[in-house]
């Protein structure tokens, strides 16, 4: 049984930052990629980010790319999202995910496991 719980999010200015956590109970988390995808009110699940299994490559959406950044600490069995420059169209609740391998990817079916949810709120 694999858990994901997540800590961090919350209420921030544009331009401000955050950090989402996301730690990792139940199997070997170094042997599988991680994932961020967010979901806004009214819109579906869209991807973020995603960092395989080492740490070595890492894989973002267009719409946050040179502003978020996705890593991983293997020895605390956790996945981080620093988020810079944020904009009001960050607002959304996000989600950690564990994908059923070790690659990267973007496709939310590939992910098995999913932690609770946070709520980022970006106000202008």
């Amino acid at each position: 049984q694999v858990q994901l719980v997540q800590s961090g999010g919350g209420l921030v200015q544009a331009g401000g930052s955050l950090r989402l956590s996301c730690a990792a109970f139940g199997r070997t988390f170094s042997d599988y990629a991680m994932g961020w995808f967010r979901q806004a009110p009214g819109k579906e699940r869209e991807f973020v980010a995603a960092i395989s299994w080492s740490g070595s490559s890492t894989y973002y959406a267009d719409s946050v790319k040179g502003r978020f950044t996705i890593s991983r600490d293997n020895a605390k069995n956790a996945v981080y999202l620093q988020m810079n420059s944020l904009k009001p169209e960050d607002t959304a609740v996000y989600y950690c995910a564990q994908n059923r391998a070790s690659s990267t990817t973007s496709h939310a079916p590939s992910y098995g496991y999913w932690g609770q949810g946070t709520q980022v709120t970006v106000s202008s």
